[in-house]
């Protein structure tokens, strides 16, 4: 969905509300660890104000709220993943070049995308994960865990 910038820009308003409920196309996460983000709920504006130079330009300043569904690292059950992000800066950059639109998805998905964690698990009881040969310990049992080179660290960590 583009919103038209041209009625800030020639003056008749001086701000666009953006508010709103908004879903992503599959397209955008297909290749992403995201799983689904349905219901993106977005409170905000688009104005424009003085940089500091004097020259007017176009600020975004919204709130973006909801839930990706994410594969848990250690499980991978789908788990809900909820973010919030406080978006204020200029938006040049996502306005097509000699248009007077943005693309709000493509803004969305961009500061959505910077949210979703490398890592993230539910999993509190890691005894159900074994197999041959190998277990999943915390990092706890690793602290406590017999390492016949710990003795080798100490000294070293002496010198």
């Amino acid at each position: 969905m583009e919103i038209d910038l041209s009625l800030l820009h020639s003056n008749t308003v001086s701000e666009i509300d953006i508010s709103n409920n908004y879903d992503l196309d599959l397209e955008y996460y297909k290749n992403s660890t995201i799983i689904r983000l349905d219901n993106i709920e977005v409170k905000g504006k688009i104005y424009r104000d003085e940089d500091e130079e004097g020259e007017l330009t176009d600020y975004i300043k919204c709130n973006i709220k909801g839930e990706m569904i994410i594969p848990d690292s250690i499980s991978l059950e789908e788990v809900n993943y909820p973010y919030n992000i406080d978006y204020d800066d200029v938006i040049e950059e996502n306005c097509k070049k000699n248009q007077n639109t943005l693309d709000i998805f493509q803004f969305l998905w961009e500061n959505i995308v910077l949210e979703v964690p490398l890592q993230f698990t539910k999993v509190e009881d890691l005894s159900k994960f074994h197999g041959d040969g190998w277990k999943l310990i915390s990092e706890d049992d690793l602290k406590d865990f017999n390492n016949p080179f710990s003795d080798l660290l100490k000294d070293i960590e002496k010198e």
